[in-house]
């Protein structure tokens, strides 16, 4: 009998190996057949055990896989393998570009107990399998296109502590279930169309700390029993539908950091158990009902950074105490019911970055001390009923952007000291006031200002020449005041519309059509026979013109008569057809685009320059639009030399190859042409034109501005983009803005990847510029080593990064001789500038957050351009820092 027991344990033993041996070979051969799916980079390099390879981590037995952490790879195709890594506890497929559904084998995966796919595009709804994950801890799905509602079965999910959604297309409500996960911490489901009502009992069983539902439909009140626990730390309800007021409840806690509940319809009052809330260092609730005044309980916050009630329905006086808070940089109670003096308390707030006291009933006077605040860069107290003159010391604000003092009761005179804010660019304005006196010359040292308004007052005088000093002036406006003389001779003074200087009855000159000298008006003799002379000669002027205009269009009919006879006598049709030039070369490499693609029309596309889209440093774009319908983008490469024909059969492996590049932010060549000694690539045509377009053509034009979440998607993709091709060693030669181009969402690709193939001057396969690269993008170390690397691709993508956050081109007038834009920002310490002034002020003064980001983006640019190459980050790096920006 005791043979057999111990035969019996030596079979368990032996199955049991054998069992393990299976499962250990199971999961080498699914990481294999996942590797031949996605083609992970570093997986199966020298035949090591799969416990080595990148991203997978096994047991202490080595045996099972664990983990697998292949975020952030670039990484396509079908995932559904992974549920076959049946003890699996974490896996990370985030930063990726994963699409289709969400494997419902997932469910699968018993042991899981981390699950992140977030920045992916993941669509369809979320599988209701993933409710089997019993000892699932995170759940992240955000950035994403999923769609539907959150799946009741989710429910089951009881160990759940983070459980993120965002970004999605989500609709339906909050399930009530949600507040009943008692081991919940953070729940965020912002940027969905999720409607009804918060869930009552949401934080009632368990210790949330974050809670961020911000940008959906939501509806009722802020429930009480989110504060319940006293453990929240971040709360944004922000662009919602919320009712109801703001409960008491708050004060419970000590550590809420962040209340982010603007763009609602809350009403009430702020409860004065805010002061409990020790660790509050933003605060924003604009653009609500809430009434009453604002509570001196504020200043018991000692870290709050940020207050901001504007748009509200407060009255009464800004309470004094509000000076305690030394880390307050922003104070905005804008459109309010305020009134009252400016308290002089509040200039102890050394750290006061802006101050908008705008739009409410102010009337005290400005206090003189107003500068002591030392980092002001933003004073806005237009449209209140502020009295008094300008004080002389407002031109110590030395590092004001934007002052704004329109419709108030200011008098005297404009101090000339304003003169001495140089940095001011945003804006100037002092209309509707009881201004008088003359314009003060020195007002034409600021240089930066980008818009000035002093209309609707008595000023007198003339407008000073000085004032040609203004060389950034895009808006002015000096209209209903008693100014007289010529309006000087100055570009946007002559382009700004008549209306900007009406009501002086004493201005003349353009833009208004009444000539100096004529001050005696139209009944003036004079006048008449100035008139007179005019009519004469403009209808001599007009005789000439019809008979110059007739002699030409009849001499270019007589020269096509010409054309078309020796055309005929030569044997060409009428298409030209026979002057097109032999295409000795030629292909389409996308399969189902050879039918729409016509070789011929893509040539005559290059013939004419009204195609012409851009011209770059190694090619020149044109738009070819195919007989079929299909639009081409074609670039016809700058090659002075046959260079690309006896290099004919590698250019087109090369370009064969480069066709199956896979990732979002290149620009890919799907054919080509060769003819004469002439190489056209062609692309797929991109709508919205190249990323130096989008910044500095349409801003000038006022068509679209892109917002800051434009531009710094658009410089993560980019990034993305280059890190890309040097995981794939390759270097790019020209990096510029105008080789970013942009589809029909603003996504950006990359171009000009062929360049570095085709055209390597070290490899000797064509002779190009001695200048690898577009002006103010080069590095400095190409003009010793001259040598294109990737720490030179890291420099010029800082670049564009810089242009990104400053809207200025790389090289400007602007800057001085000899400086470009990565000196010009580099120099701002030197200049006294704060890193604030070097963004673009249109973008970064309308939030806080968007500042903030821009800031961080800053720092990544000038580590990007640092003078020393070994310095510069990793492009991969890069793409790192930048997300985490964005994800932050």
């Amino acid at each position: 009998m005791a043979f057999l027991c111990l035969l019996s344990l030596l079979l368990v033993g032996v199955l049991s190996k054998s069992q393990l041996l299976i499962a250990e070979l199971n999961d080498q051969a699914t990481l294999l057949a996942i590797h031949r799916e996605l083609s992970v980079p570093g997986w199966g390099v020298n035949n090591s055990k799969f416990c080595d390879w990148t991203g997978v981590d096994c047991d202490l037995n080595q045996s099972f896989v664990v983990k697998l952490d292949l975020s952030g790879l670039q990484l396509r195709g079908n995932v559904t393998l992974i549920s076959e890594l049946k003890v699996l506890k974490w896996l990370d497929l985030s930063s990726n570009y994963f699409y289709g559904t969400i494997p419902s084998a997932f469910g699968n995966l018993s042991e899981l107990e981390f699950l992140d796919l977030s920045l992916n595009k993941f669509g369809g709804v979320i599988p209701r399998q993933l409710g089997s994950l019993k000892n699932l801890r995170y759940l992240n799905l955000s950035n994403n296109v999923l769609v539907g509602e959150i799946p009741d079965e989710l429910k089951s999910l009881r160990k759940l502590e983070d459980f993120q959604v965002s970004s999605n297309k989500l609709n339906g409500s909050i399930p009530y279930w949600v507040g009943n996960l008692t081991n919940l911490r953070v729940f965020t489901a912002y940027e969905n169309q999720l409607g009804g009502e918060i869930p009552d009992n949401l934080g009632l069983f368990s210790e949330l700390k974050l809670l961020n539902l911000h940008s959906n439909q939501l509806e009722g009140s802020i429930p009480k029993s989110i504060f319940a626990s006293g453990n929240l730390e971040v709360l944004v309800l922000t662009q919602n539908r919320l009712t109801g007021d703001i409960p008491e409840l708050v004060g419970n806690c000590n550590g809420l950091s962040s209340i982010r509940i603007g763009n609602n319809v809350l009403v009430g009052v702020i409860p004065k158990a805010i002061g409990n809330v020790s660790g509050l260092t933003y605060f924003e609730a604009n653009n609500n009902h809430l009434s009453g005044e604002i509570v001196s309980e504020f200043a018991q916050c000692s870290n709050l950074t940020l207050l901001n009630l504007a748009s509200n329905g407060f009255t009464g006086v800004i309470p004094p105490e509000l000076g305690e808070l030394m880390n307050l940089q922003e104070l905005i109670l804008s459109g309010n019911s305020l009134f009252g003096d400016i308290p002089k308390s509040i200039l102890a707030c050394k750290n006061l970055n802006k101050l908008d006291l705008s739009n409410n009933r102010f009337n005290g006077t400005i206090p003189n001390a107003i500068c002591d605040m030392s980092r002001l860069q933003y004073l806005l107290l237009g449209q209140n009923s502020i009295r008094g003159e300008i004080p002389l010391e407002i031109g110590n604000c030395m590092k004001l952007l934007e002052l704004q003092m329109g419709s108030n009761y200011l008098t005297g005179n404009i101090p000339p000291e304003i003169g001495h804010i140089r940095n001011l660019q945003i804006a100037l304005n002092l209309s509707f006031n009881h201004l008088h006196g003359p314009l003060p010359p020195e007002l034409g040292k600021l240089d930066k200002l980008v818009s000035l308004d002093v209309s609707n007052n008595q000023l007198s005088g003339t407008i000073p020449p000085a004032l040609k000093g203004m060389l950034s002036l895009i808006e002015v406006n000096f209209s209903n005041n008693l100014l007289a003389g010529p309006i000087p001779n100055f570009v946007p003074f002559q382009k700004s519309p008549n209306s900007s200087f009406f009501g002086n009855k004493g201005l003349c000159g353009q833009p208004l059509n009444f000539a100096c000298g004529n001050l005696n008006g139209p009944d003036d003799k004079n006048y008449h026979h100035k008139v007179s002379y005019r009519i004469i000669l403009a209808v001599i002027g007009s005789g000439l013109a019809v008979f110059i205009s007739v002699t030409v269009v009849v001499l270019l009919f007589m020269i096509r008569e010409r054309q078309e006879k020796a055309s005929k006598s030569a044997g060409i049709s009428d298409d030209g057809a026979s002057n097109r030039p032999t295409i000795i070369a030629g292909n389409v490499f996308v399969e189902n685009l050879r039918q729409a693609v016509d070789l011929d029309a893509v040539v005559n596309a290059t013939m004419k320059d009204s195609n012409k889209i851009y011209c770059g440093t190694f090619s020149t774009i044109y738009k070819a639009v195919m007989p079929s319908g299909l639009i081409l983008s074609v670039k016809r490469l700058k090659s002075m030399d046959r260079t690309i024909i006896l290099h004919q059969n590698k250019m087109i492996r090369e370009l064969e190859r480069l066709s199956k590049l896979c990732h979002d932010n290149l620009v890919r060549p799907i054919g080509f042409v060769i003819y004469e000694d002439v190489a056209l690539l062609l692309h797929n045509y991109l709508p919205n034109g190249t990323l130096i377009q989008l910044l500095h053509e349409s801003s000038k034009q006022s068509d679209y501005r892109p917002d800051w979440p434009t531009r710094l998607s658009i410089a993560i993709g980019v990034a993305e983009g280059l890190a890309f091709l040097h995981h794939v060693a390759i270097i790019h030669l020209d990096i510029s803005s105008g080789n970013v181009l942009l589809d029909a969402d603003f996504k950006p690709l990359l171009g000009e990847i062929e360049i570095s193939k085709l055209l390597d001057p070290s490899k000797g396969t064509a002779s190009i510029s001695a200048v690898a690269g577009s002006f103010g993008y080069i590095p400095p170390e190409y003009a010793y080593t001259m040598q294109v690397t990737a720490p030179g691709n890291v420099y010029s993508y800082g670049v564009v990064l810089l242009e990104i956050l400053t809207t200025r081109l790389p090289v400007d007038e602007d800057f001085g001789e000899g400086v470009d834009l990565v000196k010009w920002v580099h120099g701002a310490p030197a200049r006294g500038e704060t890193p604030e002034q070097i963004l673009d002020a249109r973008l970064s003064t309308v939030s806080f957050g968007w500042r903030k980001e821009m800031l961080g983006a800053l720092k990544v640019a000038l580590l990007c351009t640092d003078s020393t190459p070994a310095k510069r980050p990793k492009m991969k790096k890069v793409v790192e820092m930048l997300q985490e920006i964005n994800q932050n």
